[in-house]
């Protein structure tokens, strides 16, 4: 698995999924490819929000799922994601933002792929070390008067992180589609590997 190079026919319509532990940057390096690409940043929390405010049948059922203390089902996000995936504007392409999150998500978001013609290009995994992790989520939370965010709660995150997601990468790399880039650097640093990564010039 390394960060090899890959090439595609229409960087302009490019369907990327983002890996990488809490802390890793993703969700700003998804803006940020977001933006230069001119595709859309889909969140899977961020959509689970709206739909729930937006009072969608998928969104009461989310609700009362949370309601209730549970996790919203893999069926119930996976729902929200087909219909986010056939507004128009994914048609040119769309980065997805910390999902999938374990194997049988990939599996199923595979399928919801192939089924509705919006193959994966790439998955780009951002690697960084455990511990910059664990000291840069705790310095961020002590900056911010947070107290959820000690390096032991970090740590224990990084671990339910690598047994879920160990099997995620391994999916992508059978499929030839990883990508595995350096996250350890300033954002625009990063940005740039990540855009000569998959060959669209900075």
């Amino acid at each position: 698995m390394g960060a090899d190079s890959m090439e595609f026919p229409e960087i302009s319509a490019m369907r990327i999924v983002f890996l990488g532990a809490p802390g890793s940057g993703k969700g700003t390096q998804a803006v940020k490819v977001k933006s230069e690409l001119g595709i859309a940043h889909i969140s899977t929390g961020d959509l689970l929000r709206a739909q729930v405010r937006a009072g969608t049948p998928l969104g009461i059922k989310a609700k009362a799922v949370m309601d209730a203390g549970q996790l919203v089902s893999d069926d119930v996000v996976l729902g929200m994601l087909e219909a986010r995936l056939a507004e128009p504007d994914t048609a040119v392409g769309f980065i997805l933002d910390g999902y999938p999150r374990n194997l049988v998500q990939a599996n199923a978001l595979d399928a919801l792929l192939t089924r509705i013609g919006q193959p994966l290009d790439v998955a780009v995994l951002l690697a960084v070390p455990s511990e910059l992790i664990v000291s840069r989520l705790a310095g961020r939370a002590q900056a911010e008067g947070r107290k959820d965010d000690t390096p032991e709660t970090v740590r224990e995150r990084l671990r339910v992180y690598a047994e879920q997601t160990e099997p995620v990468v391994d999916f992508y790399v059978r499929a030839g589609k990883l990508i595995e880039v350096d996250g350890v650097g300033e954002v625009d640093e990063v940005n740039a590997r990540i855009l000569a990564a998959i060959r669209v010039p900075a």
